[in-house]
């Protein structure tokens, strides 16, 4: 079996999210359709971050197994390897009925065979997330699919809120907890800024990177930050709900269409199935905060 590897964006906005679900268009659903229509053989994908309904992301990582005869019959009677045929079949099948001729919602960037140590989710050990917001007097309309639209925040108070969030701690209070999985986790970075160039020049952003993140932590993050740049509560209250280490029902989420997945880091390629191994291992023992420890180079999604 050869094990495939591919790099893709999407625009989350017509999607309920990664996870394929009957009746719903998915983008696991509608990239397997597309997988299976072309390779002719069941697919099953594995992926570095299951984003929820109206998440974006920039840089998503997925792999799929496939029998070697069949792969290498990808290309026909052209001169392009597996990976580069493809890529071509994959955009042309998932672009029909779109409005922009040749450019479907899910753009793939990459398809090559890798290590069959390589695991898109477990051999990850780092997950960066943008989430953008527009609280300018004048909104940009334009803007209106990818940023939450709020009354003028302060950042500064966002900032020294979020500084008390960095580093290892139980993101339970922030997290929508999974039964025997932990929510031990390491937030390694939470930048609150104005970019003053670029696409995102006007925007106010929050950058979150971890070594993996627990479901609803970056949005209840958001959330939370959100009501202390209102002035709605004081920056120590986001420390306070860290340390409470409880789901409240009052706990502030924000939506999703703000939130785009930036990238994942993998270790190299020696270190697959080792980062894989260790991943699994916190996974399958979080019995308690010391047994589900998470060790610095990361393990969940």
């Amino acid at each position: 079996m050869n094990r495939i590897r591919l790099d893709l964006s999407y625009d989350g906005s017509g999607f309920h999210g990664w996870a394929a679900q009957p009746g719903l268009r998915t983008v696991e659903g509608v990239l397997t359709e597309a997988l299976e229509t072309i390779l002719r053989r069941q697919i099953r994908l594995t992926v570095a971050g299951r984003t929820d309904a109206g998440v974006h992301a920039a840089a998503q990582t997925a792999h799929f197994d496939v029998e070697d005869e069949v792969w290498q019959r990808v290309p026909g009677r052209s001169s392009r390897t597996p990976g580069e045929a493809l890529l071509t079949r994959l955009t042309g099948v998932m672009a029909r009925g779109q409005v922009n001729r040749g450019i479907g919602d899910i753009v793939i960037a990459r398809v090559e065979q890798t290590s069959s140590d390589f695991d898109a989710r477990f051999s990850a050990v780092g997950r960066r997330y943008r989430y953008r917001i527009d609280d300018r007097p004048v909104p940009d309309v334009f803007a209106r699919t990818r940023a939450l639209r709020s009354e003028p925040l302060d950042d500064r108070l966002m900032m020294r809120a979020g500084a008390g969030l960095v580093g290892e701690h139980d993101f339970l209070s922030f997290c929508k907890p999974r039964e025997g999985a932990t929510t031990i986790r390491t937030l390694r970075g939470l930048d609150v800024h104005r970019p003053g160039s670029g696409p995102d020049a006007g925007l106010l952003v929050l950058d979150l990177e971890a070594d993996a993140f627990c479901h609803s932590m970056v949005r209840s993050i958001v959330g939370t930050l959100v009501e202390i740049g209102r002035g709605r509560r004081d920056p120590v209250w986001a420390q306070k709900r860290l340390a409470e280490r409880s789901r409240s029902e009052g706990v502030v989420i924000a939506p999703a269409h703000g939130l785009t997945l930036e990238g994942v880091e993998y270790p190299d390629e020696s270190r697959y199935a080792q980062q894989a191994e260790q991943a699994r291992r916190v996974r399958e023992n979080p019995l308690t905060p010391s047994a589900a420890r998470i060790d610095p180079v990361g393990c969940c999604d």
